[in-house]
């Protein structure tokens, strides 16, 4: 009994698999029929099932071991030599099958004829077609694992002998001929020549059949040392006509954390080398390998992507939006729908995801992730923006043109056997397993099965919409069948000129779609067959081009793709209405290139290498418009000690303590040259540095700056504040951890210069503001000479989300501020959680009018009335635009003024409308004196409350306490969680918008919203520089902000690595692509400023960056003035 006994442990510890979160995809109507018919396979005659026989004892059951149902795959190819592509699929837990095409979807088993069937009692994962050896024809790589002795898990290498009179290829099985008949884990082999001389080398991607050692970082760190040959991923050169192991020589990590489930090869930097991702399992870190020029592979991944997907499956490579770079595509195990996502467990606990970032497993959440290649090195990660990132237990992501309009689809794979995580069975199975002393029978193995839920999933195909948009049309293209599916490919099976799709099912009948693109209007293709040379026959690492008017695609030769299978080797462009390609460019793997003109569409071209009139040549890196220099100042913003919003608060949507540093300029000493100030941290004191005659500069030491390093400086504002003609200082003291109201560094301070740029500090200038504030703006209220100041409140230390106190503080005349808040503006006093203010003149009368923005409430504007400011928003907006707003910045666009306000972005599981807005109910619900804040949020037309139940018991105990179960919570409303008492009674708050948006105003004095490009919404914006890069007059932008500190569930935004947009003069912005415009802002942007020619950036926790111009100094925005003081 010793094998039951140690699966009952394996029982208690099968959680860590789970995922869940929020939806964001959405089915779209159909207008006419399906783009895909399932064939029967009475029609088709493919009658595969990967059938699994579940019994209780090992190897038979999920509970037993932990990837019985990971599935199997399907290999596309001809494999005989009469053009048409055939299938080859594999088995778990029975023997493959070979299909040969017989034309009009019609195909005849083959398998014990040609000799490829596999062994027995083994188990059968992924499968490969490649011409390994070079004679043209293709061969079958297939792979074994399981938790079975080493002898059973020797993978099959069946080199193809030709096919027989009948037309049946004949395969010799010689893995050992080749030097590949070592035991591995395997899941999938990867062959493509990565050294560049002419023969097929391997990357054998293995996944461990022991479980990820949990809850000992220590344990972990130094697994991820450690070489393991069997478990761990392998590479094999091919010297000599033989495989040789080169793994470690190579630099690929082998270590038994591997869990690889999928991988994709591609030339993701354009550098002529093809390279990998790998993504893994469980919390075992993804690699991202490039390749250094044949002599070794580098992991680049955490200094080019800000995060990864969990427990990544699937994974795909190819051009998402048609510039011509590489992106990538990994699938993991987040549900759509409420339900799935509250029932299903998902690692949600951030001290646990925190030890496992320092363990070295990086940043990694359970969402699917679509890495968006800027071409700069690194990657905007974009599937919650591209609506892409939840299609729960997912396993195949295959990249394709499915409906030849010209813009790749999203085609994945979905389904599970059990709902092995689901979270009422996980507290059952708990429980029985003690009952049972821990000592399991296979009677109890079988009273566990019997309790464990089971429900088929969809498939997923996502159409591209364009402009990183993608449609959820899986009902509309008929591919919205429910069954259990694992490996995938596509080919064009018929040969009618769009690519049909085949997908591996367990316990189900394989399934054949049939497209009918090419029998639509405006569906015209073009097929390319790459006929290559020497030992890769197939041109393996070639990459096509393909141009049609406006339209670019890009593809790479890499079949091998998506889960456990290989796709069909002839590369498939769509055309749309386009019936003939302009130019057709192919960069062949040695680095010569062809191009040929005026091809007509809907055929099929093979391409030869020797025909190549173009000489190799190295790429070379284009001309960008901004550069990173030095910092003028060897400052980096810090903040002491652990700091954790979430904590102190656990329902806490976004934290609050990360907001500086503070960042201000003038010129302090009146030497006619512009100085810096940067705010610190908590516990970190704020700087002053004058500039000297040769631009650079000095830090000026400032005794009272000192002093009040225990304060978290988040603004700063540099004004004449007693009329002396010197820049005076007021630093906003913000934050939110570690402190509470009334706490002495909580205080706003005032320091006063003598002119020579050394200031002291003022205390009793100011009133008694022992709140946490966020922004500060002058202009002078009253007429008297003197400015005045608005202060806005940011956020009130633990008790999120009350509304502080924000400040309307007048100058008085024998010196100082007076708080005058209740009596000239009452409405200011607790306006909401405030971010940022500007004062402008926006309807031109000759005051100026107050534009206050901030999180969880509109864009609002007040105005003078006499001796009053009151709320006049209604008279400049056409209705309230609620929204995560972080920052609002004025600007001058062809003679009109337009407001740029900085938002969450789109690029989130959030998503919020005017009529389905995301809302925040808060009340002390359990009575302990604090605000119990709940988010809720729209899917499918119902509300929902967001928390998951365990965070809700452990925050509200009386909420959760309400929910006998998971199932009950998962099927919840918001109604069923707040009883209309209940909701009348707490306050609410809403978000109607998400978008950073641009505000025009119109002839009739409104403003009018205008679109921005979609990489405005990447990430949150925290910072607007206008500038005028190409000075041709009109304002251009640089966006820039991000949020690295989150919720687990919603995973960092970090997606904008500074977003330039070049202005048209009236409104109009069009997007800069990263690897032109050169800005590279890795982290927390909190403020830009301009100082000559540099723009000087404020990094949270982080050093301060510089950029300067490639050939110019930038000049200031056209018209703009500084909007918040007078000076």
């Amino acid at each position: 009994m010793r094998a039951v006994t140690v699966s009952a442990a394996l029982l208690l510890g099968l959680t860590g698999i789970g995922c869940s979160g929020g939806g964001d995809a959405q089915t779209s109507s159909a207008s006419e029929p399906p783009l895909f018919e399932q064939l029967s396979s009475d029609a088709t005659g493919v009658d595969f099932e990967n059938a699994l026989s579940e019994n209780p004892t090992p190897h038979r059951t999920e509970l037993l071991y932990e990837y019985f149902s990971n599935g199997a795959g399907v290999a596309v190819g001809d494999v005989n030599g009469d053009g048409r592509p055939d299938l080859y699929f594999t088995g778990n837990m029975r023997y493959n099958a070979l299909y040969l095409n017989e034309g009009d979807m019609t195909f005849r088993d083959v398998t014990h004829t040609a000799g490829v069937e596999g062994r027995k009692n083994t188990w059968n994962t992924g499968v490969t077609m490649a011409d390994v050896n070079g004679d043209g024809r293709l061969d079958l790589y297939v792979c074994y694992s399981g938790d079975l002795p080493l002898d059973r898990r020797v993978d099959e290498l069946f080199i193809n002998q030709g096919a027989d009179k009948n037309g049946v290829p004949q395969f010799e099985e010689k893995a050992a001929e080749y030097g590949l008949a070592q035991p591995h884990s395997s899941n999938q082999a990867y062959f493509f020549d990565y050294d560049r001389d002419g023969d097929l080398d391997l990357y054998l991607q293995t996944h461990n059949v022991e479980t990820l050692p949990r809850g000992n970082s220590r344990k972990a760190q130094r697994k991820l040392t450690e070489t393991d040959s069997v478990n761990g991923n392998r590479f094999y050169e091919k010297r000599d006509g033989t495989f040789k192991d080169v793994t470690e020589a190579v630099g690929i990590q082998s270590s038994p954390l591997t869990y690889g489930l999928g991988a994709a090869v591609s030339d993701v930097n354009k550098d002529g080398w093809p390279d990998i991702y790998v993504g893994n399992d469980y919390a075992a870190p993804d690699y991202l390998y490039l390749n250094r020029q044949g002599e070794r592979f580098e992991n680049v991944l955490r200094s080019r992507m800000g995060h990864t997907s969990r427990a990544s499956m699937g994974v795909d490579a190819a051009d998402v939006n048609n510039d011509a770079l590489a992106d990538i595509y990994v699938l993991d195990m987040i549900a759509e729908d409420n339900r799935r996502q509250k029932l299903l467990h998902m690692p949600n606990n951030r001290e646990a995801f925190q030890r496992n970032v320092a363990s070295g497993f990086y940043y990694q959440y359970t969402l699917n992730t679509l890495q968006l290649n800027t071409g700069a090195g690194h990657y905007s990660e974009v599937a919650q923006l591209a609506g892409v990132s939840n299609t729960d237990w997912s396993w195949a992501s295959l990249i394709a043109d499915y409906n030849n309009d010209g813009r790749k689809d999203l085609f994945v794979t979905n389904g599970i056997l059990h709902d092995i995580t689901n979270r009422d069975f996980i507290r059952y199975r708990r429980s029985y397993v003690q009952k049972k002393d821990y000592d399991l029978k296979p009677k109890d193995i079988a009273v566990l099965m019997k309790n464990l839920p089971s429900e088929q999933l969809e498939n997923y195909v996502f159409r591209n919409d364009g402009d990183l948009r993608f449609e959820n049309v899986s009902e509309d293209w008929g591919l919205g069948t429910a069954a259990n599916s694992n490996g995938a490919a596509y080919a064009d099976l018929d040969q009618d000129g769009d690519l049909d799709l085949v997908t591996n099912n367990i316990n189900q009948t394989a399934s054949l779609y049939e497209n009918r693109a090419s029998s639509r209007d405006d569906s015209h293709y073009l097929k390319v067959r790459l006929a290559g040379s020497g030992d890769n026959t197939m041109g393996l690492g070639a990459k096509v081009t393909a141009y049609a008017d406006t339209l670019r695609q890009y593809l790479e030769q890499f079949p091998t793709r998506g889960y456990l299978s290989s796709v069909s080797p002839v590369l498939h462009f769509g055309l749309g209405a386009h019936s003939t390609v302009d130019s057709l460019r192919v960069v062949w793997p040695d680095g010569r290139t062809q191009t040929r003109y005026d091809v007509p569409a809907d055929q099929t071209l093979t391409l030869r290498p020797e025909n190549a009139d173009e000489a190799a040549s190295s790429p070379r890196p284009g001309s960008t418009l901004f550069r990173q220099t030095t910092s003028p100042v060897a400052f980096e913003h810090r903040m002491e000690g652990a700091v954790d919003d979430f904590r102190r608060q656990p329902l806490m949507v976004h934290a609050k303590s990360f907001e500086g540093p503070a960042l201000a300029t003038a010129d302090v000493n009146g030497d006619g040259r512009t100085d810096l100030f940067l705010g610190g941290g908590n516990g970190q004191a704020s700087t002053l540095y004058v500039q000297r005659p040769d631009g650079s500069f000095v830090e000026r030491s400032q005794s009272a700056f000192a002093d009040h390093r225990a304060s978290n400086d988040v603004d700063a504002l540099l004004f004449d504040y007693d009329g002396d003609d010197d820049p005076d200082l007021y630093v906003a003291s913000g934050g939110y951890w570690g402190v509470s109201e009334g706490n002495a560094a909580l205080q706003d301070r005032l320091y006063v210069n003598d002119g020579s740029g050394t200031f002291t500090a003022a205390p009793d200038a100011l009133p008694r503001m022992r709140t946490s504030t966020g922004t500060v703006a002058a202009t002078d209220l009253d007429d008297n000479g003197r400015p005045d100041l608005f202060v806005g409140g940011r956020v009130a230390p633990g008790r999120y989300p009350e509304p502080p106190r924000s400040y309307v503080l007048m100058n008085r005349e024998n010196g100082g501020f007076a708080d005058r808040t209740d009596r000239m503006a009452p409405g200011l006093r607790s306006i909401g959680m405030v971010t940022d203010a500007l004062w402008h003149d926006l309807d031109g009368a000759g005051s100026k009018e107050l534009v206050v923005a901030g999180e969880w409430m509109p864009i609002s504007v007040f105005g003078r009335n006499g001796e009053m400011l009151r709320e006049r928003t209604d008279d400049y907006f056409n209705r309230p635009h609620r929204g995560f707003w972080h920052s609002v910045r004025l600007l001058r666009l062809g003679g009109r003024i337009g407001l740029l306000a900085g938002n969450l972005g789109q690029n989130t599981q959030l998503r919020a409308t005017a009529e389905e807005p995301v809302e925040l109910f808060h009340d002390d619900v359990d009575g302990d004196g604090r605000p119990d804040p709940i988010l809720s949020y729209y899917l499918n037309g119902t509300r929902y409350p967001h928390p998951l139940l365990d965070r809700l018991r452990s925050a509200v105990p009386s909420l959760g306490g309400r929910f006998s179960s998971y199932e009950d919570y998962a099927n919840a409303t918001l109604s069923d969680l707040l009883t209309a008492s209940e909701r009348k009674a707490a306050n609410r708050l809403a978000v109607d918008q998400l978008k950073t948006s641009l505000f025009v105003m119109g002839p009739n004095g409104h403003f009018e919203q205008r679109p921005l490009p979609v990489q405005a919404q990447l990430a949150p914006v925290f910072a607007a520089q206008p500038l005028d890069y190409n000075e041709d007059g009109h304002t251009d932008l640089l966006l820039a902000g991000n949020m690295n500190e989150t919720r687990v569930r919603f995973a960092k935004y970090d997606a904008n690595y500074g977003v330039l947009l070049r202005g048209g003069g009236s409104g109009g912005f069009d997007y800069v692509p990263q690897h032109r415009s050169g800005f590279a802002l890795r982290g927390d942007v909190r403020a830009i400023e301009r100082v000559g020619e540099r723009l000087l950036v404020g990094m949270n926790r982080d050093s301060l960056a510089a950029y300067r111009p490639s050939t110019r100094s930038p000049v200031p925005a056209p018209g703009v003035r500084a909007q918040r003081t007078d000076r």
